[in-house]
């Protein structure tokens, strides 16, 4: 199987460049920011400076990480699930459930080692502009020399690799139980569990401003944490929460939509899987980008307000935070693109025969559309719900007001960002499958 796993990788390279390049870029982001321990623990580097790229490199390496595995993970399991019928001709021709594994999580490991070697040359690179970007804020010291050694090239590999292979081989057992028609234990209980627990402890978090003291410098890590924590729970629990809100919007939607509402409607309700894919990575941008975002400009107006220049430590925060919502946009935006492009162009039978069953590609597209819209409105909901439960304690907080200063500017630029990577993707990809012709779209490819 592993040979087979080679072969597939070689002669159809076009269905693995999503994870390619989600595991090429998230090696990056590991790389460049592992880079920082190198330098820090190369001879002659003040204690200063040695201290901001190691607070630096751990804060942002701990997201960068988590945002990779959720990047990989989420393209690998609609990757696999595209699969679904190559895999049931595996199981009827006697492969076993093994062998199957064997050959996915072997394909993963491939792709994801040639991520890693393609990002070792922009890593370094990004490691000298990051270093760069310290030192012209001061937090580093000038005369330090950039250094890319075996943390950032070990940490970039293991991250790559071992998300890969974890991502497909639970993409896999599922695809290979769905094959079969047989059930293994459902993870919705456990799904609903951790997504609870990551509400109840960001609820903790934010509640947890009120009782730090006002002037505290760490007072802003409690909202941040508890709405990135709030963010992933509502993305955790997308699938049960999108079924909820579909229940409320189906009959307003079919009342102004007509049939075609009620058909997006349906659409997502059968397709819950997929389209949790498309929430998850939404939620999280939204609500993490708007939260931080906000929660740096109060803080920001506060010390500027004070009439205080801002220490090494303040624009270590600052940078940290900046440096954080970039990675976020980055690979939220790549996650949200992979999900929709794999979830639109494998309905290529479905849109085949609708247009066969008698319906317009003008038609196809304004369900697609209603679709994302809907996905789209959901997503912007949640995080926003999240972003506003941290944003609110850490104002009240710091400058006894309920709402910052700050306009709605960020926040609509968030929306817009999300709105048009959603409606771009699906419409886009959508008219490019329905470039086929119908009868082509519904055959069976060999």
């Amino acid at each position: 199987m592993l040979f087979l796993a080679m072969r597939s990788v070689r002669k159809r390279p076009g269905r693995f460049l999503a994870t390619l390049l989600s595991a090429f870029l998230g090696a990056v982001i590991v790389m460049t920011f592992s880079s920082l321990h190198d330098t820090a623990a190369a001879p002659g580097v003040d204690e200063v400076s040695s201290q901001s790229m190691t607070t630096s490199a751990s804060v942002v390496g701990g997201y960068g990480s988590l945002l990779v595995f959720f990047a990989i993970a989420s393209t690998l399991t609609v990757n696999v699930r595209r699969r679904a019928e190559e895999i049931h001709l595996l199981r009827c021709t006697g492969a076993t459930p093994a062998q199957i594994t064997r050959m996915v999580v072997g394909e993963s490991a491939v792709v994801a080692l040639a991520g890693a070697v393609l990002a070792i040359g922009p890593a370094m690179l990004g490691g000298r502009l990051l270093l760069d970007l310290f030192q012209d804020s001061g937090q580093v010291a000038a005369h330090v020399d950039p250094a890319f050694g075996a943390m950032a090239v070990g940490s970039g590999f293991g991250i790559a690799v071992l998300a890969s292979v974890g991502a497909a081989f639970l993409a896999v057992r599922r695809a290979t139980r769905a094959a079969t028609g047989t059930r293994g234990p459902s993870g919705g209980r456990l799904r609903t569990l951790a997504g609870c627990a990551a509400l109840v402890a960001g609820t903790g978090a934010v509640l947890t401003t009120y009782a730090v003291d006002s002037t505290e410098e760490m007072l802003m890590a409690f909202p941040a944490y508890g709405a990135i924590l709030l963010s992933v729970g509502f993305a955790v629990l997308a699938p049960s929460l999108l079924g909820r809100i579909l229940d409320l919007l189906r009959g307003p939607l079919a009342a102004v939509g007509g049939a075609g509402a009620y058909l997006s409607t349906r659409n997502l309700r059968r397709r819950g899987a997929e389209s949790a894919g498309v929430l998850m990575p939404m939620i999280t941008f939204t609500g993490m980008a708007t939260a931080t975002l906000y929660i740096q400009a109060v803080e920001t107006d506060r010390v500027a307000a004070s009439g205080l220049a801002k220490t090494v430590q303040d624009k270590n925060v600052e940078t940290l935070n900046l440096v954080v919502v970039g990675i976020i946009v980055v690979f939220s935006c790549i996650m949200l693109a992979n999900s929709l492009y794999a979830s639109t162009s494998y309905r290529s039978r479905e849109f085949g025969r609708q247009r066969l069953a008698g319906a317009t590609p003008g038609q196809v597209l304004g369900v697609v559309g209603r679709e994302a819209a809907i996905l789209t409105l959901t997503g912007l909901v949640l995080g926003t719900v999240a972003a506003i439960a941290g944003i609110i304690p850490f104002t009240m907080a710091r400058t006894d007001q309920v709402v910052p200063d700050e306009g709605p500017a960020t926040w609509l630029a968030v929306i817009a960002v999300a709105t048009v990577v959603t409606l771009g993707t699906s419409l886009g990809t959508a008219r490019m499958t329905l470039r086929t012709p119908a009868v082509d779209a519904v055959t069976v490819a060999a």
